[in-house]
């Protein structure tokens, strides 16, 4: 067996893709605490989570959105492609427009507060963010991000593209 082959054999069986929103209202992004049981339990993060089989991300994006914040959001653009810490998890992020909703968390399923947070807000926050989603944030809210707009004269149309 060559080396390759071997480190093959040691990646997970298949790429799990995650997806995470930015949704802005005005001058404040939306942010979800995550409840008691999950991994980032107590801290604040953008909405994200696993996508589903047979499922876009872009359908997942908004799914998660939607369950974890109450909110309905529409896609403005692709903001980045992030490589995970755990080894084979990816993270498609999306930059999002508020649509309809309050923020309401989902019970404590997976989140336990929502709400839409202005620059100073965060500031304020005395409670903790995760690191890469509060980078993400604030980027996002000082301006300092480019998005790949979708693409509706692709010729995959009616499939959603972001190239």
């Amino acid at each position: 067996m060559t080396e390759n082959e071997q480190s093959r054999q040691d990646w997970p069986p298949r790429m799990v893709v995650c997806v995470g929103t930015v949704v802005l209202q005005e001058n404040r992004a939306l942010l979800v605490r995550q409840a008691r049981g999950h991994a980032l339990a107590g801290r604040w993060s953008i909405p994200w989570g696993i996508v589903d089989p047979y499922e876009t991300p872009e359908a997942a994006a908004l799914r998660e959105t939607s369950e974890e914040a109450g909110i309905k959001a529409g896609i403005d653009g692709l903001l980045g492609i992030q490589n995970l810490p755990r080894q084979g998890w990816v993270a498609i992020i999306f930059l999002c427009h508020h649509l309809s909703g309050i923020p309401t968390p989902d019970g404590g399923v997976e989140t336990d507060r929502a709400a839409y947070l202005s620059l100073e807000d965060l500031a304020a926050l005395d409670e903790p963010i995760e690191e890469w989603c509060a980078w993400l944030v604030r980027r996002v809210l000082q301006g300092d991000y480019r998005t790949i707009p979708l693409r509706a004269e692709n010729p995959f149309h009616p499939r959603l593209a972001f190239i």
